[in-house]
């Protein structure tokens, strides 16, 4: 047995030993932490809405849950074990106009939404266009994307409410993608894997209209739905779609379809109706400073055109004003038809690089002396730079979209609010 002052020596080690080591292990294997609990999320009660009656398009309302329990509470909501058939292709039949204006629209809802990702582009637009075809929603591209967009709250796709298209602008090539994903999607092309769904949210929210509809996809971040019961089904979406898609003012920014229809929609303010020049200046358009688009009036004085023409332009290198008597006539869209070109009424256009510039009118409606200040029917396009006074081309090809290089893209993940 060894001696008692060896004994607290050893006694001594022991404690000094445990003194350095146990600390260690606690750095090292630290104790687990605790799992958090989940608050749970206060859905309404379940409702399957009969045939009879067209379910409801609820706004956006959020559970109030923190990011990290909505996922836990999201992964908790099983996929439907129903068959999840892929839409029906959709082609859009409307006129050139209504087309280039829902083109933008279904655009500006992929971008905004998706970000820079072309796979939930494609998903988004699968939506768009299920809801187009779905009663409970409205008859236009146009109109299901920027739904609600008129209240501050209660919108069913956040970009259109929340102040997105005055925050940031997409760059030239992420709106010439989303508008290759939107053509796509109005000519045809279909998204197989959210089938029906006419809704989504992304992972870290959850919806109060969730418990009412069968979680069906998962695309990146974003989950999908539809409808519980018949008006979840292929036979639901049998509406017939509405010609005539509305001017969006919102787009005026990025879409020269709606900037254009923005400014005639804004009357004098935009569009100046010429009795005879006063020295009144009409306004660009929203979509390019450096082009005008005016109201005639026939029973001017046809050099008034002119005149009204070099104050516009003022000391710009390019400009282009295009003018028409008929206002029915006046285009609404980047590319003008043929009818359009053939009922212009004045012309004036500069491009000083090139050391041109030329008035030009319609001399069956406003003969000339000279005949060299005559138009030839022709299709223009409206763009700047101008770099020739016409565009020859047999037909007019649309803009890919009006936008600067260097401009950020979204993220995926730029729209986290339920839809």
């Amino acid at each position: 047995m060894p001696a008692p002052s060896k004994r607290v020596g050893a006694a001594l080690v022991a404690v000094a030993a445990a003194a350095v080591t146990i600390p260690a292990l606690v750095v090292t294997h630290p104790p687990a932490k605790a799992k958090r609990a989940i608050r749970p999320a206060k859905l309404p009660p379940r409702r399957v809405v009969p045939q009879a009656e067209l379910p409801p398009v609820e706004p956006v309302k959020l559970v109030d849950l923190a990011p990290d329990d909505a996922r836990a509470f999201n992964e908790t909501v099983p996929f439907s074990t129903l068959p999840n058939p892929a839409a029906r292709p959709f082609r859009f039949a409307g006129s050139a106009e209504d087309r280039e204006r829902a083109t933008d629209c279904l655009a500006a809802g992929v971008l905004y939404e998706a970000g820079d990702d072309s796979v939930g582009e494609r998903a988004v637009a699968q939506v768009v266009l299920n809801r187009l075809r779905h009663p409970a929603f409205p008859k236009t591209v146009c109109g299901v994307v920027f739904e609600g967009s008129e209240r501050t709250t209660g919108c069913q796709f956040t970009f259109t409410c929340d102040g997105a298209l005055t925050r940031w602008k997409p760059s030239e090539a992420g709106w010439k993608r989303a508008r290759e994903v939107a053509g796509l999607a109005l000519s045809g092309a279909v998204y197989k894997p959210v089938g029906y769904s006419t809704h989504y949210h992304t992972d870290w929210v959850v919806p109060y209209w969730q418990s009412s509809l069968d979680k069906v996809a998962r695309v990146g971040s974003h989950l999908f739905f539809r409808w519980s019961g018949w008006w979840g089904t292929p036979p639901a979406f049998n509406r017939q779609v509405a010609t005539g898609e509305p001017a969006v003012a919102a787009l005026a920014g990025v879409s020269p379809a709606h900037g254009m229809a923005a400014a005639l929609a804004q009357g004098d303010a935009a569009v100046l109706a010429v009795a005879a020049y006063t020295g009144t200046v009409p306004v660009a358009l929203p979509s390019d400073p450096d082009t005008f688009v005016v109201a005639l009036d026939p029973k001017a004085a046809p050099d008034s055109y002119k005149a009204m023409a070099l104050a516009a332009c003022a000391d710009r290198p390019h400009c282009v004003v295009m003018g028409w008597t008929d206002r029915a006539l006046m285009p609404v869209s980047a590319s003008l038809l043929p009818n359009q070109s053939d009922a212009m009424g004045f012309s004036y256009l500069r491009n000083r690089e090139g050391d041109f510039e030329r008035a030009l009118w319609n001399c069956a409606t406003f003969p000339r002396a000279v005949k060299t200040e005559c138009m030839r029917r022709q299709v223009l396009r409206i763009e700047a730079p101008v770099a020739a006074p016409v565009v020859t081309a047999p037909a007019a090809e649309p803009l890919a979209g009006v936008r600067r290089k260097g401009e950020a893209i979204p993220s995926p993940t730029a729209a986290p609010a339920a839809k």
